[in-house]
């Protein structure tokens, strides 16, 4: 096993959710050094970055992956030994919506970033240009759906059922271009939904929390019986490290949280910590469950089989899902001052059609 020690790594979306937490362990825990690369499109959020705004580790660049003549500028001028890419539209109901945003910034987006990334390897001296990678960063619902078992494994052929997942595997496919036509040294994971702090509230976690906090109405598709494998984000951004640090070029990498729920038990479990925190005698958050038509195309289960990056980096999940979600609930609770705002532009369900 390789082990590499990036100095610098940029991070193009690293305002949003899962980029603001891999950018506060990159510098928190391990003293790395970040160039956040984003936009601030609507589920960017710099109070994310609050822990690590003032860190002299920390550089900020509002740049679109889009804009090519940028990113050239960017990488000439910071010079990173390492890209991880997390920046995508990323909400499956808005796919449904308006798959066009998803087409430009995850497909047209990476292409861009991908010919910025290899014309500035290209460039390197011969020892730079071997430690480098660009590290992709995918979902398991490029996969599609699964039954009642088995699991998804980064020999998994791909089916994506919504605009969401077939524009990340598009671009899976374009980073996997790259790597076997013009040998872009590359490393490519694919993780599991995601929760915790600091989470959009359109996402079902989050949502969930707030309307419970307010004693609003909870929606749930279907009969609330599709399955999703649950992953503490905080988790992910360590695994996402050790594949930086260890991974082999070429190497790809399934995480998940070996915790899988129904998303009708992942509602019953937070309306019983908001109940917790925040009781009203004679009354139930789970009252508030009300059953919705289900979204189009919804795929029945996801759940990831992750022994690979444990068999070969060492990494698995700190919290269970029970440990995770009561972690995630505290928060919301304790910092009105992160999510109250952003109650105006969130909250409400899409992806009707």
């Amino acid at each position: 096993m390789t082990t590499r020690n990036p100095k610098l790594v940029l991070v193009t979306g690293g305002a949003g959710f899962i980029g603001s937490a891999l950018v506060r362990h990159l510098i928190l825990d391990r003293g790395i050094g970040v160039v956040n690369v984003d936009c601030l499109t609507y589920a960017a959020n710099e109070d994310n970055l609050k822990p690590v705004a003032d860190s002299p580790l920390y550089r900020f660049e509002k740049v679109d992956i889009r804009d090519r003549a940028e990113i050239d500028r960017v990488l000439a001028t910071h010079q990173p030994d390492t890209i991880i890419h997390l920046a995508a539209e990323s909400h499956v109901d808005r796919s449904i919506d308006g798959p066009d945003a998803f087409i430009q910034t995850n497909i047209v987006g990476t292409s861009m970033l991908l010919a910025a990334a290899r014309a500035y390897w290209s460039g390197l001296e011969k020892a730079a240009a071997s430690h480098f990678r660009f590290h992709h960063v995918s979902t398991d619902e490029v996969f599609g759906s699964l039954g009642d078992e088995g699991f998804f494994t980064e020999e998994t052929g791909y089916a994506p059922r919504s605009p969401y997942s077939a524009s990340k595997a598009a671009s899976d496919h374009l980073v996997d271009a790259w790597h076997h036509t013009y040998g872009l040294p590359v490393v490519l994971t694919n993780c599991s939904n995601n929760y915790g702090p600091y989470h959009f509230p359109e996402k079902l976690i989050p949502l969930i929390i707030l309307n419970a906090l307010e004693w609003k109405t909870l929606p749930v598709y279907g009969d609330g019986q599709n399955v999703r494998d649950w992953l503490h984000v905080e988790d992910h951004a360590r695994a996402l490290a050790e594949v930086m640090i260890k991974a082999e070029n070429g190497g790809r990498y399934n995480i998940g949280g070996n915790n899988e729920k129904t998303n009708l038990e992942v509602v019953e479990r937070i309306c019983d910590l908001v109940d917790k925190y925040r009781p009203e005698p004679g009354r139930s958050r789970r009252e508030l469950i009300s059953f919705v038509r289900d979204r189009p195309g919804h795929d029945h289960r996801y759940a990831i089989d992750a022994s690979k990056i444990r068999r070969d980096l060492g990494w698995s999940p700190q919290e269970t899902f029970d440990s995770g979600i009561e972690k995630t609930v505290q928060w919301y609770l304790e910092n009105e001052w992160w999510w109250g705002r952003l109650r105006a532009v969130a909250g409400q369900r899409l992806g009707k059609v």
